[in-house]
């Protein structure tokens, strides 16, 4: 067979011997999504999810996690993540529920807006889709790029520190133990390790063996 006619009406070619792809999901409606988390294990989730369920978000919608917020794998943000599409909506107990600092919090948001995802928080008031909003966006990222400028300058001190002292700092350099300890403070006030790896101009593989060489 030379091809098929697909819904449309038209005729969809298929190569010699290939194989028709199906056609794309039809894309779904926006959706409401609630996410919880607590810092330490005896602390209890349920204040947060019946909060969540009040505000309309379905048992099914919400996602958690359980750690301190200086933890870098947070499955279920991750799995939220995953599962946005533009047009939904993403409400959270508290805005620092969301972020483990206000540069984590900024990115975090940053990318929710630019995929159109609205963020609502409920003990905050915070709803990003309002002007009100929008300035508290505007205030956070300029907040955030503020503390990135303090940590670059931090970051450049140390460099030029070391250089003074004779150490020789490539391309990508192994981190001395001074460099290690600066990103154990950095990731401990919640930094990505990418981040951190970034500003100090190394691969995360990188960073992670120099905190495995220099422990604290």
């Amino acid at each position: 067979m030379a091809g098929a006619r697909g819904s449309t009406g038209t005729v969809a070619k298929v190569p010699r011997g290939g194989r028709m792809s199906a056609p794309p999901p039809p894309p779904r409606p926006p959706r409401v999504f609630g996410y919880a988390r607590v810092s330490t294990p005896d602390q209890e989730l349920r204040l947060q999810v019946d909060a969540l369920h009040a505000a309309g978000v379905e048992p099914q919608d919400v996602f958690f996690d359980q750690g301190s917020g200086a933890t870098a794998s947070r499955p279920g943000l991750d799995a939220l993540l995953e599962e946005l599409r533009p047009g939904d909506t993403v409400i959270a107990w508290r805005l620092d529920r969301l972020g483990r600092s206000v540069l984590n919090l900024a990115d975090l948001l940053e990318r929710l807006r630019s995929r159109d995802v609205t963020v609502r928080s409920l003990t905050d008031g915070v709803d990003t889709s309002t002007s009100m909003g929008r300035m508290l966006f505007g205030l956070l990222a300029s907040l955030a790029e503020f503390e990135r400028e303090t940590i670059r300058e931090r970051v450049n001190a140390g460099m030029a520190a070391a250089r003074k002292a004779g150490i020789h700092l490539g391309r990508r350099p192994s981190l001395n133990a001074a460099q290690t300890e600066e990103a154990r403070k950095m990731m401990a006030e919640g930094r990505p390790a990418r981040v951190v790896a970034g500003l100090l101009k190394t691969s995360e593989r990188s960073l992670y063996r120099a905190l495995r060489r220099h422990p604290a």
